[in-house]
């Protein structure tokens, strides 16, 4: 790693632990030489959390807010899954890691994907130290291709439609963007038969 930047979190669950392993990932600066803004690394993590979300990247409002899905996609997405904001925003009940921690920047058609040097540094590490995950939400492309490579060259909407081939220990899921309602409109299978199923999961997780 460059000289200045933070150090290497070791890979086995008990080191560091937990709460020192998310000190070193808010204290990041790895990316901020390529990002537009300066970097603010925004995780949710509990070392008794069952349900893992994993997104993409943080967005502007949640770059400015630094809470994770504090915004209409959040409104969605805790929609999908039947819980409150209390719920959701503990961090022993959902740990909530996007595949890039800083807001990328915008591009032509939207935000940039998650900066690439973000997941080979940190994710691993932070999944060793959550044991208890048993459910881990997949939002988007570049989530379903970290953690299901072998996914990798399926249309998502294929990945998200065999659901229950991944069932329970994966839920591959569209992103919950207000720019995927059309997406929505096109597979109405997608709240009828994965989200009264995703419910209910979660609900017995929580309880």
């Amino acid at each position: 790693m460059p000289s200045g930047g933070p150090q290497m979190p070791a890979t086995t669950p008990a080191q560091p632990l937990l709460p020192q392993l998310l000190r070193q990932v808010r204290a990041c600066r790895h990316c901020a030489a390529s990002l537009p803004l300066p970097p603010r690394p925004i995780v949710q993590a509990g070392a008794r959390a069952r349900i893992l979300i994993a997104g993409q990247a943080p967005g502007r409002i949640t770059h400015e807010r630094g809470i994770p899905f504090d915004d209409a996609s959040g409104e969605r997405l805790r929609r999908w899954l039947g819980v409150d904001r209390a719920s959701f925003y503990d961090p022993d009940c959902f740990a909530i890691l996007p595949m890039g921690f800083c807001y990328p920047g915008r591009g032509a058609h939207g935000d940039l994907p998650p900066r690439p040097e973000c997941a080979p540094l940190w994710r691993q590490p932070l999944l060793d130290a959550l044991p208890r995950i048993e459910t881990t939400l997949l939002l988007g492309q570049y989530a379903l291709a970290w953690h299901l490579p072998a996914q990798r060259g399926q249309r998502l909407t294929d990945t998200v439609r065999n659901w229950r081939t991944l069932w329970p220990a994966y839920v591959p899921l569209p992103h919950p963007s207000p720019r995927n309602q059309l997406w929505l409109r096109r597979n109405p299978w997608f709240e009828a038969e994965l989200l009264p199923a995703l419910r209910a999961r979660v609900a017995a997780l929580l309880r």
